[in-house]
């Protein structure tokens, strides 16, 4: 196999295997990334897609995932507070909106938010839709159907689920839910007529083969917007001691990534900020969409900086093709 072969393949609209996946990511860093760029500009062009979040919901989380600050099983001191005033959650949406932000994300801590507070976040939904342009996405956990069918009716247009790893090593990171209650929610979503971002974090402990079939699981879903993270190991949490990721260890994966679906907008999310040319030759590698601002816990890098960047590297803020 080759290289050129594979991407050229690719190109044609043939979808490479789990074993050529696994091939490419051994191959020449320099010549996998071009050719995985090579790959973003013919599907995907010169479009980039960004968004920003607001952490709508803090702490004292039910849920046991070893990577996170606000699980109450982890001893962090990641802030709580309850579910943020409506006012405060469209103000932030007015300013991403004036920044030139595509989407505005509200993501709130827990299992899955309840049906009272999923009506109170339909309220602040069709406040934003009124008064901005910005495309609202909702990040609140495990829902049924019919609570996102509710929330699409009030303007939401898309739902965050991440995988977080693949389905051999979900257990290894999450006990109180399963891979398979992530599936069911997410489908869920689809039902409801929602496209849905969903994607993982990279430096868990997973091996390569993880890495690769989580991917395959994203493109059996029809998944289009995959956010990559890069694990910030957070002190008092399980994986406190992990080490980080390097560079070149993203780029490999955000380029393999693009074999595997080539006309998603791949995400560069969490842990971006750890990078020391925060994503730029990720985004020469594959990658094609971030999330700006600061993340849920952390800091990330301004829109301001994100917006210079993305203009120097030729890009053009749009919606994906997604």
């Amino acid at each position: 196999m080759k290289i050129e072969d594979l991407g050229n393949a690719v190109l044609q609209g043939k979808q490479i295997t789990r074993e050529e996946a696994l091939w490419l990511y051994q191959q020449p860093l320099e010549e996998l990334c071009k050719k995985a760029d090579e790959i973003r500009e013919h599907f995907c062009s010169n479009g980039f897609d960004i968004c920003t979040i607001i952490n709508g919901k803090s702490g004292h989380c039910s849920e046991n995932c070893r990577f996170c600050a606000q699980s109450a099983h982890n001893h962090t001191h990641a802030e709580e507070y309850p579910l943020l005033p409506n006012g405060e959650i469209l103000a932030q949406a007015k300013k991403n909106d004036a920044q030139g932000v595509l989407r505005y994300s509200i993501v709130t801590s827990g299992k899955r938010l309840p049906d009272e507070e999923v009506e109170r976040m339909c309220e602040a939904v069709r406040q934003i839709r009124k008064e901005t342009g910005i495309a609202v996405c909702i990040s609140f956990g495990l829902l049924k159907e019919e609570q996102y069918r509710k929330l699409k009716e009030s303007g939401v247009t898309r739902v965050h689920n991440n995988l977080e790893t693949s389905r051999r090593n979900f257990p290894n990171i999450c006990t109180t839910h399963t891979f398979e209650d992530k599936i069911n929610a997410i489908r869920a979503a689809q039902a409801a007529g929602l496209s849905v971002c969903s994607g993982g974090i990279m430096g868990l402990g997973e091996t390569v083969e993880d890495r690769i079939d989580m991917a395959l699981t994203l493109r059996e879903l029809g998944i289009r917007s995959v956010p990559v993270n890069m694990l910030n190991p957070i002190p008092g949490t399980p994986l406190e001691h992990n080490e980080k990721l390097t560079q070149e260890d993203m780029c490999r994966i955000v380029a393999v990534y693009r074999f595997l679906l080539p006309d998603a907008s791949i995400r560069l999310a969490g842990g971006r900020g750890l990078l020391a040319d925060k994503g730029k030759s990720c985004f020469q590698s594959g990658a094609n969409a971030a999330i700006s601002g600061d993340m849920l816990t952390t800091a990330g890098i301004t829109v301001e900086t994100d917006m210079k960047l993305i203009k120097d590297l030729g890009y053009e803020v749009r919606f994906g093709n997604e």
